[in-house]
Formats: C-alpha cells, sequence, structure tokens
C-alpha cells in the first residue's frame, strides 16, 4: 500500500474521556509515512489533531449542560452523539442537518426555528469548518500545503461562533443553547478555555504557513455582535 494511502480521509478526533478530560497522549510508532513529512506537516497533524479533540469535548460539554437537545436526536447518551457527529465514515453529512457542514451546519444551530438537535448542528459545524480549513485532510505529507488565510478565517469563525453560542436567544427570550455559567457561586469556565485553544491552534498554524509560503494574511475587523462567518 502507498504510504499517502488514506492521506484524503477525513480526519478522525481523538476520543475525550467520560469526564471532559483527554487521555493521556499515546506514543505513536514510527512508520514509513514519517519518512514522507517534514517538520511542518508534523505540526500541521497535531495542530489538527488537538482542534478536533477540542470540537469534540466541546459537544459533549454542551450536551451535559442541555441535555434536552440529546432527547431531540437518537443518540441514547451524549458519547454516542458526539461518536456519531465524529464518525469519518459520514464525512460530517446528516440528513437531520440537511447534509449541511461548516459554516451552513453552524448558522442551522443558532436558526430561531430550527427544531433539531442544536447541540449536534453546533458540533457538527464546528468540527467540519476546522477540517475545511485543513482541506479535508486527516494527515499531511511534504506535497500538501495548507491555506494560511483559510486557517486564519477559521479562527475568526470559531470567535463568532463562540459569541453566538453566548449571545443568541429564542423567541421565548431564553438562550437556544447553555455554555458557561459566570452567574454561578463557582463560575465554570471551561468552554471559554477550550473555544480559547482552538483559536489559537489555527492561528499559530495560519501565522506558520504563511511563513513557509510566503503568502500575507488579510485580517479582518469585526464587531462580534454584528460579525458574519468569514467564507473558506
Amino acid at each position: 500500500m502507498s504510504p499517502l494511502a488514506g492521506c484524503t480521509a477525513p480526519p478522525a478526533a481523538p476520543t475525550a474521556a467520560p469526564t471532559g478530560r483527554r487521555p493521556a497522549p499515546k506514543e505513536a510508532p514510527f512508520t514509513a509515512n514519517e519518512l514522507l513529512k517534514s517538520d511542518i506537516d508534523a505540526v500541521a497533524d497535531l495542530h489538527l489533531r488537538e482542534s478536533m479533540a477540542s470540537a469534540r469535548l466541546l459537544m459533549g460539554k454542551l450536551y451535559r449542560r442541555n441535555p434536552r437537545e440529546l432527547r431531540k436526536g437518537s443518540a441514547a447518551t451524549p458519547e454516542a452523539a458526539v461518536a456519531r457527529g465524529f464518525d469519518p465514515r459520514h464525512r460530517w453529512r446528516f440528513a437531520e442537518l440537511s447534509n449541511q457542514r461548516g459554516i451552513a451546519a453552524l448558522q442551522t444551530a443558532f436558526r430561531p426555528d430550527f427544531a433539531g438537535d442544536r447541540v449536534f448542528a453546533f458540533g457538527v459545524g464546528l468540527g467540519s469548518m476546522i477540517a475545511q480549513a485543513y482541506n479535508d485532510k486527516s494527515e499531511f505529507f511534504l506535497t500538501d500545503t495548507l491555506d494560511a488565510q483559510r486557517l486564519y478565517n477559521a479562527a475568526r469563525n470559531v470567535e463568532i461562533a463562540a459569541w453566538k453560542l453566548v449571545h443568541t436567544r429564542g423567541p421565548n427570550g431564553e438562550l437556544v443553547l447553555l455554555s458557561n455559567d459566570p452567574a454561578a457561586e463557582a463560575p465554570n469556565l471551561s468552554f471559554e478555555r477550550e473555544i480559547g485553544k482552538l483559536v489559537a491552534y489555527q492561528d499559530m498554524l495560519a501565522l506558520v504557513m504563511a511563513q513557509r509560503t510566503n503568502r500575507t494574511i488579510r485580517r479582518f475587523s469585526q464587531a462580534l455582535a454584528t460579525a458574519v462567518f468569514l467564507p473558506l
């Protein structure tokens, strides 16, 4: 089998432990594929893997804060719903989301008239939007190039999605999805921490790729309250 086989397969995200913490990283054995990678390719692999782990972890946390959303879908447990959403065999396409992915799925999660599982829509949208920034590949080699602008745009989209998560309300005036609870006696800010990691992963790799390709990143300034998702 060619060492490049499977390089365009959908990313398989690391699982998150039931506690919401990631399992300890496993030592990966050396393979022939490593001979076809530069150091930057290895860095891209790592950023993608950690980004998917963060997206998956966020989805699980949202289910624990919004158990009503789980009852709208077919999964029996949050873990099963997350596993289905990030299963590479589905390629981010699900009938209940009209096969939307990326920005379209994220927008669906916040639509006032959407009656489906908003957590599933958010998780699939976030994960697939990140995957699109990495050209829907699961591994990178010497012949691969990532677009710094797409990575930068993905970071801004994560920020916009995070703002919408905290501020979007339904017709009844209630938040469509619960996340952080800063008013609690012991505020849970774990959502902010994980989102901050997601933004940092994309911004850092965007800078690396811009330097590698000698390209300038066009930076956008938007007020989050009126910001629109940036195209990938």
